[in-house]
């Protein structure tokens, strides 16, 4: 066996005292708010309430510095594996912390670190204090997980740029302040090379937004924008002309991990309140956790769900060595999504009917997770992304 290949099968990272610790801090912050995770769910009033929760404690500016009110930089005292922790417990407990986590934590550090510092100070206080929130807008019409295809122009003009175009499936978009969104430079030959980020406020003249109607994520909302002529200023490039394409493909290895660990944290919480229900629920004079049809699901679940988060801190953990992680990233956004879809499932299932209802959260919680198998890259892309890295050029249609 080649050292390459003995060095790919090294256990990954265990979570020391110190990560245990975090996730320790993190549980106890989370854990009130599980009671709210079904109500919530079910209403399209956005939370507000979680997200000033999440501020006061610091967790919607992990990887923002301390002098807009965050947590500090990622690879300060903060680490990958850090958010990891950070978005598996909350998801545990409420699905929609992990996401407004997610998010906020994606943005802020994003227009910290690329706008001037006179304007990130307009922007990034809020966003770390639970006031607004700001979108993240990509997928187009024609363009999802192809993000080379995007088809939205930005035209240089006096002072800045037009954007024509259309986005599409944006979440947060009926709530949020504005939208980190990326077009492509008129006349730009290379096809990569000419996307561009701008930070766009929704007050704009010359945007709109239409809202959609989805079965799961109705708090947060999903819109299409359009944009018509709309005004950006050149102090809302975020990155600098033509650097939008390498900023979008840095972030995808880290949010797909992070990704895998939301939704199996959503499938723990299925299978711990589903073990609960089969020890308590008897039928024909006992528990029917006594039959191998229940409880053996329950152990498959299981040993997927565990093997399946230790592949996510895996990614994570990579990341934090500076070593790519690409393969093993989309390895964790098709497989882990997909088992825990399969665990919430087999929940419902072995609930019966009432898994089925609006009484419990189980129904919640398999769309909600179904949301997050399909964000991000679907199932497909990713087994690509696997296979090109496994099988170089040959795995190239």
């Amino acid at each position: 066996m080649s050292t390459t290949a003995i060095s790919a099968l090294r256990p990954p990272v265990m979570l020391d005292s110190e990560y245990e610790e975090f996730a320790s801090w993190v549980r106890d912050f989370a854990a009130p708010h599980a009671e709210s995770y079904l109500p919530t769910a079910l209403q399209e009033e956005f939370p507000w309430h979680l997200a000033k929760a999440m501020a006061e404690q610091g967790l919607l500016g992990i990887g923002t510095s301390e002098i807009h009110g965050g947590m500090g930089l990622i690879g300060d005292e903060l680490t990958k594996v850090h958010l990891g922790i950070v978005h598996e417990e909350l998801a545990y407990a409420n699905f929609y912390l992990a996401q407004l986590a997610y998010t906020c934590n994606l943005t802020a550090p994003l227009l910290e670190k690329f706008l001037a510092p006179e304007v990130a100070a307009r922007w990034v206080p809020g966003i770390v204090a639970g006031e607004h929130i700001v979108a993240l807008g990509l997928t187009e019409p024609g363009s999802g997980s192809d993000a080379a295809a995007m088809r939205m122009r930005a035209e240089r003009v006096e002072g800045g740029w037009k954007l024509n175009g259309e986005k599409t499936s944006i979440t947060f978009a009926p709530h949020a302040k504005a939208m980190i969104t990326f077009a492509r430079v008129a006349d730009t030959p290379d096809i990569k090379g000419g996307i561009t980020a701008f930070l766009v406020p929704f007050d704009t003249e010359g945007v709109t937004r239409q809202k959609f109607a989805d079965p799961g994520w109705k708090p947060l909302g999903r819109s299409a924008v359009f944009m018509d002529d709309t005004f950006v200023p050149d102090e809302l490039v975020i990155g600098g002309v033509g650097n939008g394409f390498k900023l979008v493909m840095k972030e995808f290895d880290y949010t797909r991990s992070v990704i895998g660990l939301m939704s199996s944290g959503v499938a723990r919480k299925a299978l711990d309140l589903t073990q609960e229900y089969v020890k308590d629920r008897k039928a024909f004079g006992k528990p029917i956790a006594a039959n191998q049809g229940v409880s053996f699901p329950i152990a498959e679940d299981a040993t997927k769900l565990e093997a399946a988060r230790w592949l996510s801190y895996r990614a994570l953990s990579l990341a934090d060595a500076d070593r790519s992680f690409t393969k093993e990233a989309a390895m964790v956004k098709w497989w882990v999504t997909d088992v825990s879809l399969q665990t919430i499932r087999n929940c419902i299932v072995l609930h019966g009917h009432t898994g089925y209802s609006e009484e419990l959260p189980l129904q919640a919680m398999l769309r909600d997770v179904a949301g997050l198998e399909i964000g991000e890259g679907t199932p497909q892309i990713q087994k690509l992304v696997i296979a090109r890295s496994i099988l170089g050029k040959e795995a190239t249609a």
